[in-house]
């Protein structure tokens, strides 16, 4: 099912755009910064994630349904480390990924394209 009509108001068209598509990631999957910028048309991964860095939107835009390509979490508010990555993990867990050994367990299966 379609979310309703979401028009963010801050950030920049990029942002915006970025933020809109994070948004359609639905509970319990994952998605990739690389995948998130394949749908937008640019190979900018890193911008994708100081878009998400930006996002003054959560828990609506659910930017922490985006991780590493390789299975592990990846970064969270700007961080790799500490107290911010601990509370991404908290978040997937709730949602039902799981994390072994900072990698998410089934990443095919939860991934989201």
């Amino acid at each position: 099912m379609e979310k309703p009509l979401f028009k963010p108001t801050q950030g920049s068209s990029f942002n915006q755009k970025v933020w809109q598509l994070c948004r359609k990631i639905p509970k319990g999957k994952v998605t990739t910064y690389k995948i998130l910028a394949r749908k937008l048309g640019v190979k900018a991964y890193q911008a994708i994630g100081q878009a998400l860095k930006r996002n003054p939107y959560a828990p609506e835009v659910p930017c922490h349904r985006v991780v590493a390509s390789d299975g592990s979490p990846g970064g969270f508010m700007g961080k790799r480390t500490g107290k911010c990555l601990t509370k991404k993990v908290s978040l997937l867990q709730k949602e039902g990924i799981r994390i072994e050994k900072g990698k998410i367990m089934n990443f095919e299966k939860v991934l989201w394209r």
